[in-house]
C-alpha cells in the first residue's frame, strides 16, 4: 500500500478518518499545527520513502481532498521516549507536557494495532502551510 497522490504530491492524511481527522486539519489551516509525529516502521510497510524538506504534500480530508499544502522544514528520527518537548509542541494538540503527548500518541499507535515501545523509532516531521 502506498500514500494516495493527489496533484503530483503526496498525500498527508493526518489521524483517524472523521472527526480526528478534522479536527488536526483545523489546527494545521489555523496555523496551529507545524508538526505530525509517524512510526518509521510504516514508511517501510508502506513502500515510502521518508519525506524531504522543501517536499510539499497535499493535505487530505476524509475523502481524499486536497483541503491544503503543505512543505516540509525540517525531519528527524528520535527514539520515542527521546522526542523533544519543542517538537510535541510544535504538534498543536493542546498537550500540556511531554507525559501528556506521550501517552495521546501510545493510545493513537495502539488503537492502530502498533504499540510503541520506549525505544521505537519516531520521524518527526516539521512543516509550514503554503
Amino acid at each position: 500500500m502506498t500514500w494516495p497522490r493527489v496533484d503530483g504530491l503526496r498525500g498527508l492524511e493526518l489521524g483517524f478518518p472523521g472527526e480526528m481527522r478534522t479536527r488536526l486539519n483545523g489546527l494545521v489551516l489555523a496555523g496551529q499545527k507545524r508538526a505530525t509525529a509517524g512510526l518509521l516502521t510504516e514508511y517501510a510497510e508502506e513502500n515510502e520513502e521518508l519525506e524531504h524538506v522543501g517536499e510539499r504534500l497535499a493535505l487530505l480530508d476524509d475523502d481524499g481532498n486536497r483541503i491544503g499544502t503543505v512543505e516540509v522544514t525540517d525531519l528527524t528520527i528520535h527514539p520515542f521516549i527521546e522526542v523533544p518537548w519543542e517538537f510535541a509542541a510544535a504538534e498543536g494538540e493542546g498537550d500540556a507536557d511531554l507525559d501528556e503527548w506521550r501517552a495521546g500518541h501510545r493510545r493513537f499507535w495502539a488503537a492502530e494495532g502498533n504499540p510503541v515501545e520506549d525505544e521505537t523509532p519516531i520521524s518527526c516531521l516539521r512543516f509550514t502551510l503554503v
